[in-house]
């Protein structure tokens, strides 16, 4: 899951896995699989810098933590 920033200010927290693809339009819009789109705050590349984050996270996880989750 990665938090991000609508325009309005509001904490939204989106899991990373459902990103189809983000845009630069000037604003960052995130596309998820779902066809949603969210209009974020961040800049595109802060978006992709968390979503690899997060992954890197639960890669570095063990099988056994991984199943508590």
């Amino acid at each position: 899951m990665v938090k991000l920033t609508r325009l309005n200010k509001t904490i939204l927290v989106v899991n990373a896995e459902l990103i189809e693809f983000i845009e630069a339009t000037p604003d960052t819009i995130v596309t998820l699989t779902t066809g949603r789109k969210v209009v974020v705050r961040e800049k595109v590349e802060d978006v992709i810098e968390s979503v690899l984050a997060y992954k890197r996270s639960f890669m570095q996880q063990g099988p056994t933590e991984r199943s508590r989750l």
